[in-house]
């Protein structure tokens, strides 16, 4: 079997193995398992977090695969969420991963578990207003995430409300390039494992993420009102 501090060689390096075995005791949720989620689940679930919950209500589509990392073709027609807890699985056994084929609504009727986070990988306004006020009634902080085109947005809210931010609407995100999915994911996720691990992270800060129209990368951030 793999020793633990082999796996994670480069992490304890960074942090310490007292860091890194404190992320054993972490419980996190990612609510939504396409491209965001699959990224997501990649990244965070080879760092050493002890439990990842993955919700999401959909099965694999052909049109899916190209920006969604955790499918291949052959994957269509089965649950996203399945998919993805077997790639985590198969890549670290140190973390326990459980799949959630159902709505957010329907999971936190279901589920009471305490998190120490929810991420926010879902495509649609009114499911993150309501990881939001599930969010703020549970005092459990949680990082949401947006694409759409070549830009992108990634706040980790703690204070500030989400609806105070947003217009809530049912708009869906037209064309995606890949690109800026995995972007957008490495952040949160960076967030993510920073404020896991112990280390200071810019709460109720948004970022905007973009590429201009000569393709470089740039980012804005703004402060919200709590």
């Amino acid at each position: 079997m793999t020793k633990f501090n082999d796996y994670f060689n480069r992490q304890i390096k960074l942090w310490g193995e007292d860091t890194q075995s404190s992320l054993q005791n972490k419980k996190i949720a990612i609510i939504g398992c396409g491209g965001l989620g699959c990224s997501l689940g990649v990244a965070l679930g080879t760092s050493g977090i002890g439990q990842i919950d993955l919700v999401d209500f959909d099965e694999v589509g052909v049109h899916n695969i190209h920006r969604q990392i955790a499918f291949k073709i052959g994957d269509e027609g089965r649950k996203k969420c399945d998919v993805l807890k077997e790639l985590i699985e198969s890549k670290c056994t140190y973390v326990k991963v459980n799949s959630y084929y159902m709505d957010f609504e329907s999971f936190t009727d279901k589920n009471f578990d305490k998190y120490d986070l929810i991420i926010d990988a879902t495509d649609n306004l009114p499911v993150r207003a309501k990881i939001n006020a599930f969010s703020k009634e549970k005092n459990i902080p949680w990082i949401y995430g947006s694409v759409e085109a070549f830009h992108g947005q990634v706040c980790f809210f703690q204070d500030a409300n989400f609806e105070s931010v947003f217009k809530i609407n049912d708009h869906k995100p037209e064309g995606i390039a890949t690109p800026i999915v995995m972007n957008i994911a490495s952040l949160q996720a960076n967030l993510a494992l920073r404020y896991l691990a112990g280390l200071s992270v810019k709460k109720d800060f948004l970022y905007y993420c973009f590429f201009n129209e000569d393709g470089v990368f740039e980012t804005q951030k703004f402060s919200l009102p709590i």
